[in-house]
């Protein structure tokens, strides 16, 4: 699609999740919108793609905050999209499995309450005590609660270290930071929305959630720019003007919203020389999050001894999170404390994935085949006897390849790492020092996965339809 001759009132850069909830709100209320995404096909991480005739979902494996009254169920009855899209809900969500128990993640709080209480009896008391907190935790928890780490948290409910490390696992698996060092607040936040209220999932392939959303956005009469990176924001006195893309097009706005890796946002799209140097180091001295080698296997379909379709696996391998990925030339996947394991609906393929650091592209590139045979062996001695024997189609992402699908820095999964002094920034939403620029999706350090940057993008919208005094036109959550 080609850009209008006229200005806009608002570009935003990248075409995920939260770049689309943001454009369909501000839309919607009458302003003017582009969004320029640097793929051929919208989503980001929330997409998926077709290889040796299977269709998989590249990392979004489910979504949380669906019930009557969460953020992303609300948010899709704004936009109308939840009457376009078949949500389907697996039960249970997500099983953790260790060498010891297995427990789960029901639709029925209780159930899973007992689920836990009869894998630790002496627990018991503990456990409905701590599920009843995550369901409606105290106002003053989350202001003490600031420099706590999520296994603090744990900690002051529990004793066995087992039992913490169970529910540590999913909660890492889902923010890509380690639980000895994450904000108790934000992984409260990742508890409750991927597991207490997780395991939806959008149609038949994730990809059907951002291709719903483009349409939504189209027809509200925004123009979506796909095949098109961003190369500047440009800046005049101190105020944006617009984009500049890869092609030389300029595009100008009266705001700019940057749905994309910040690093990326500041250094390149912006440029040092006009940040202040405080705020430049600060942002180089920030830890993004843990990137993952996704494995995708295509099964052939005879085979008969898959897990049950669209729940989430977790294996937990041993309960020491103080070593969580000893991937390294001597010990590919050994000593990793667990991983992910996803059968589709259709029962078609299966992905799973583990949370590894970038390190390098060499690295990478010698390890990948390597690791891809590791992991699958690995599933076959924890959970599918003979799955080798009936693989079609197997490949493998690694931070590499994710970094250059998303551009992100590192190949980060979820943004910047949710430690307690990265969390809540202000200056990582609306930096001060430029007008009419904003940041939304994983990078503001406020909200994880679909469900996260939803909320972040609505409140984004939200507070440049304040100032453009058309608030009315978004309803308040």
């Amino acid at each position: 699609m080609r850009t209008d001759k006229d200005n806009y009132d608002a570009v935003i850069i990248g075409a995920g999740i939260g770049g689309l909830v943001c454009g369909c709100y501000l839309a919607k209320a009458g302003l003017k919108v582009l969004i320029a995404e640097q793929h051929f096909k919208p989503g980001g991480y929330c997409s998926s793609f077709t290889r040796g005739g299977f269709t998989f979902d590249a990392a979004a494996h489910s979504f949380g905050a669906y019930r009557e009254n969460g953020i992303v169920r609300r948010v899709f009855n704004d936009l109308d999209v939840a009457e376009r899209l078949t949500v389907v809900r697996a039960d249970p969500s997500d099983v953790v499995i260790t060498r010891d128990c297995k427990v789960s993640f029901w639709s029925d709080h209780e159930k899973t309450v007992r689920d836990f209480q009869y894998a630790f009896p002496a627990e018991h008391n503990n456990i409905a005590n701590f599920f009843c907190f995550m369901r409606n935790p105290e106002l003053s928890f989350f202001a003490r609660s600031r420099q706590r780490t999520f296994m603090d948290l744990l900690a002051s409910f529990f004793k066995d270290e087992r039992l913490k490390a169970i529910i540590a696992l999913p909660v890492y698996g889902n923010s890509g930071t380690s639980p000895l060092a994450m904000s108790a607040v934000m992984g409260s936040q990742v508890f409750t929305e991927f597991l207490l209220d997780g395991g939806y999932y959008p149609g038949y392939h994730v990809q059907s959630l951002p291709d719903t959303l483009s349409q939504v956005f189209l027809e509200l009469e925004g123009t979506l720019l796909l095949s098109s990176p961003v190369k500047k924001i440009r800046i005049d006195d101190g105020h944006v003007k617009g984009i500049v893309l890869n092609s030389g097009d300029v595009i100008t706005s009266r705001y700019v919203i940057s749905n994309c890796d910040a690093k990326k946002t500041f250094f390149e799209m912006i440029g040092t020389q006009l940040l202040p140097e405080d705020f430049s180091r600060t942002l180089e001295s920030m830890t993004p999050s843990l990137s993952a080698f996704i494995l995708y296997l295509g099964i052939d379909h005879s085979f008969d001894g898959l897990l049950e379709p669209g729940t989430n696996f977790w294996f937990l391998s041993h309960y020491n999170f103080d070593h969580l990925h000893a991937i390294s030339e001597l010990g590919i996947l050994k000593n990793t404390v667990g991983y992910l394991m996803h059968v589709s609906y259709d029962r078609k393929t299966l992905t799973a994935f583990i949370n590894v650091p970038y390190i390098n592209v060499r690295f990478w590139d010698k390890y990948k085949k390597i690791m891809t045979s590791a992991f699958i062996e690995k599933m076959e001695a924890d959970a599918i006897p003979d799955l080798s024997n009936h693989v079609v189609y197997a490949d493998a992402a690694t931070p590499v390849t994710l970094r250059r699908y998303t551009m992100n820095h590192d190949g980060a999964t979820f943004g910047w790492a949710i430690t307690p002094s990265q969390v809540g920034l202000p200056y990582m939403r609306k930096p001060s020092f430029l007008r009419g620029l904003y940041l939304t999706g994983h990078w503001v350090t406020r909200g994880l996965g679909i469900s996260g940057v939803t909320h972040v993008a609505y409140d984004t919208a939200r507070m440049i339809l304040r100032k453009e005094k058309r608030f009315n036109n978004i309803q308040e959550h």
